[in-house]
């Protein structure tokens, strides 16, 4: 492990990752379930998914043996001339269950490629209809990836700050709480003719902070948008795939996306795939005799074959009852941990305490500022693995967001891990 450990040192750069305060990096050699294994032989159990996107946990067999089968026929083939099974397969299951009326499928590499061909499909197809709209609507708070557009429709702060110059305008307004839906209105209204699109994470930001808000003002909002022929791009990279308890998010509202974005939980965690979801009224404006008109977009492992297989097993696993049994499993059981929390917050050690779906999360009361660097996160991770268990904060939030084949007694062990950071750390004056 010594070796292995001061190998990665030399060669390798781990993203979000402070390069002067890291810790040594944990070699893990084998996954099942909702254990991560090291080469010790010390287990921990995965609380975040692996990085939200594991949602039939680690080592699934069926899900491997397809990949398998699929890697002994055709492994990639250039997505252009020709087409492959897994590809059309995958696309006409998704758009059999997509919260929309969604009539074509643009496969790319993950959650920031597929935001970013929905905001170029956005931008061009007023330009293809001949209209000058340009402006971006998006949300504070927001994240959509880190590739150029992705980070320009995002919240402008720590992720972005080294760009600032290089992002293009955005306009920016609050999520909706129930009273404010009049006032962001009248925010849009003054640009109302010059937007081509609103990119929003359908009721939960994660990367700043797993903020959650309203399903109804979303809805009312999204009422107006597309009254005044506004694009709504949905970004459920995260928000797929039962994470709000619903198929999506886009389920627990009445007015639906004209865009929408997957990636993470799409194949079940196995493999790198994104998908740009669109209505037949945008795809129609890119069918023309006029080749100016073409997306002139692509990726060299667009609808990789392997991908592909591993989406649609991991469809497949979604639709038996074991799988829904695991995400109401998680849910019940969030619930329960999050009266324990309420009484904590009542101490005033932990504040914010929210739960949607089989997401909780929470903010950690310290002197320090509520944001990505605050100090918590430094002891948190550490001494969460001490104790067996893999989670990471975003600076004092913390959240548990785990597969939904993880057991009840995981989950336990879980909430007691954290409900130890927060008394003994508190008590310690650690922060």
């Amino acid at each position: 492990m010594d070796r292995l450990r001061e190998k990665d040192e030399e060669f390798i750069w781990h993203p979000y990752t402070h390069i002067n305060s890291k810790p040594a990096a944990i070699p893990i050699v084998k996954g099942k379930n909702a254990i991560l294994y090291d080469e010790n032989g010390n287990k921990y159990i995965d609380g975040i998914s692996s990085w939200w996107v594991n949602i039939h946990g680690h080592g699934n067999k069926y899900i491997a043996r397809k990949i398998y089968a699929q890697a002994k026929k055709l492994e990639q083939v250039i997505f252009t001339a020709f087409t492959h099974e897994p590809a059309v397969e995958l696309a006409e299951k998704l758009l059999s269950v997509l919260p929309g009326n969604f009539s074509k499928i643009f496969y790319t590499d993950d959650g920031s490629t597929a935001t970013e061909v929905a905001i170029k499909l956005s931008l061009q197809y007023w330009k293809n209809v001949g209209d000058k709209r340009k402006k971006v609507l998006a949300f504070h708070n927001s994240y959509h990836g880190d590739t150029f557009g992705a980070m320009s429709v995002s919240e402008r702060g720590i992720y972005t700050a080294a760009f600032e110059d290089k992002l293009f305008d955005v306009i920016f307004i609050d999520t909706p709480d129930g009273k404010n839906i009049e006032s962001l209105k009248a925010e849009v209204e003054k640009y109302k003719s010059e937007f081509a699109c609103f990119i929003y994470e359908p009721l939960l930001q994660g990367a700043e902070g797993m903020k959650m808000y309203n399903a109804d003002g979303l809805n009312s909002l999204l009422v107006y948008l597309k009254n005044e022929r506004i694009i709504c791009i949905a970004d459920e990279v995260l928000t797929g795939f039962y994470r709000t308890g619903k198929f999506f998010a886009g389920d627990h509202l009445e007015t639906k996306a004209d865009i929408i974005c997957l990636s993470k939980a799409l194949t079940g965690g196995t493999m790198a795939l994104g998908v740009t979801a669109c209505t037949e009224q945008i795809f129609a404006e890119f069918v023309s005799d006029d080749k100016t008109k073409t997306l002139f977009h692509g990726h060299s492992f667009t609808a990789n074959p392997l991908a592909c297989v591993a989406a649609i097993a991991s469809f497949e696993l979604i639709q038996k009852k074991e799988f829904i049994k695991g995400v109401e499993n998680v849910i019940s059981h969030h619930q329960h941990f999050s009266k324990k929390l309420q009484r904590l917050e009542k101490k005033n050690y932990i504040k914010n305490v929210r739960q949607i779906g089989t997401i909780i999360a929470f903010e950690i009361c310290t002197a320090d500022k509520d944001d990505y660097l605050n100090n918590v996160s430094k002891s948190f991770s550490p001494f969460c693995l001490r104790k067996g268990v893999y989670l990471r904060s975003m600076g004092n939030t913390i959240y548990i967001m785990p597969p939904y084949c993880i057991t009840s007694r995981e989950l336990k062990k879980i909430y007691s891990v954290v409900v130890d950071f927060i008394e003994y750390h508190l008590k310690e004056n650690a922060f």
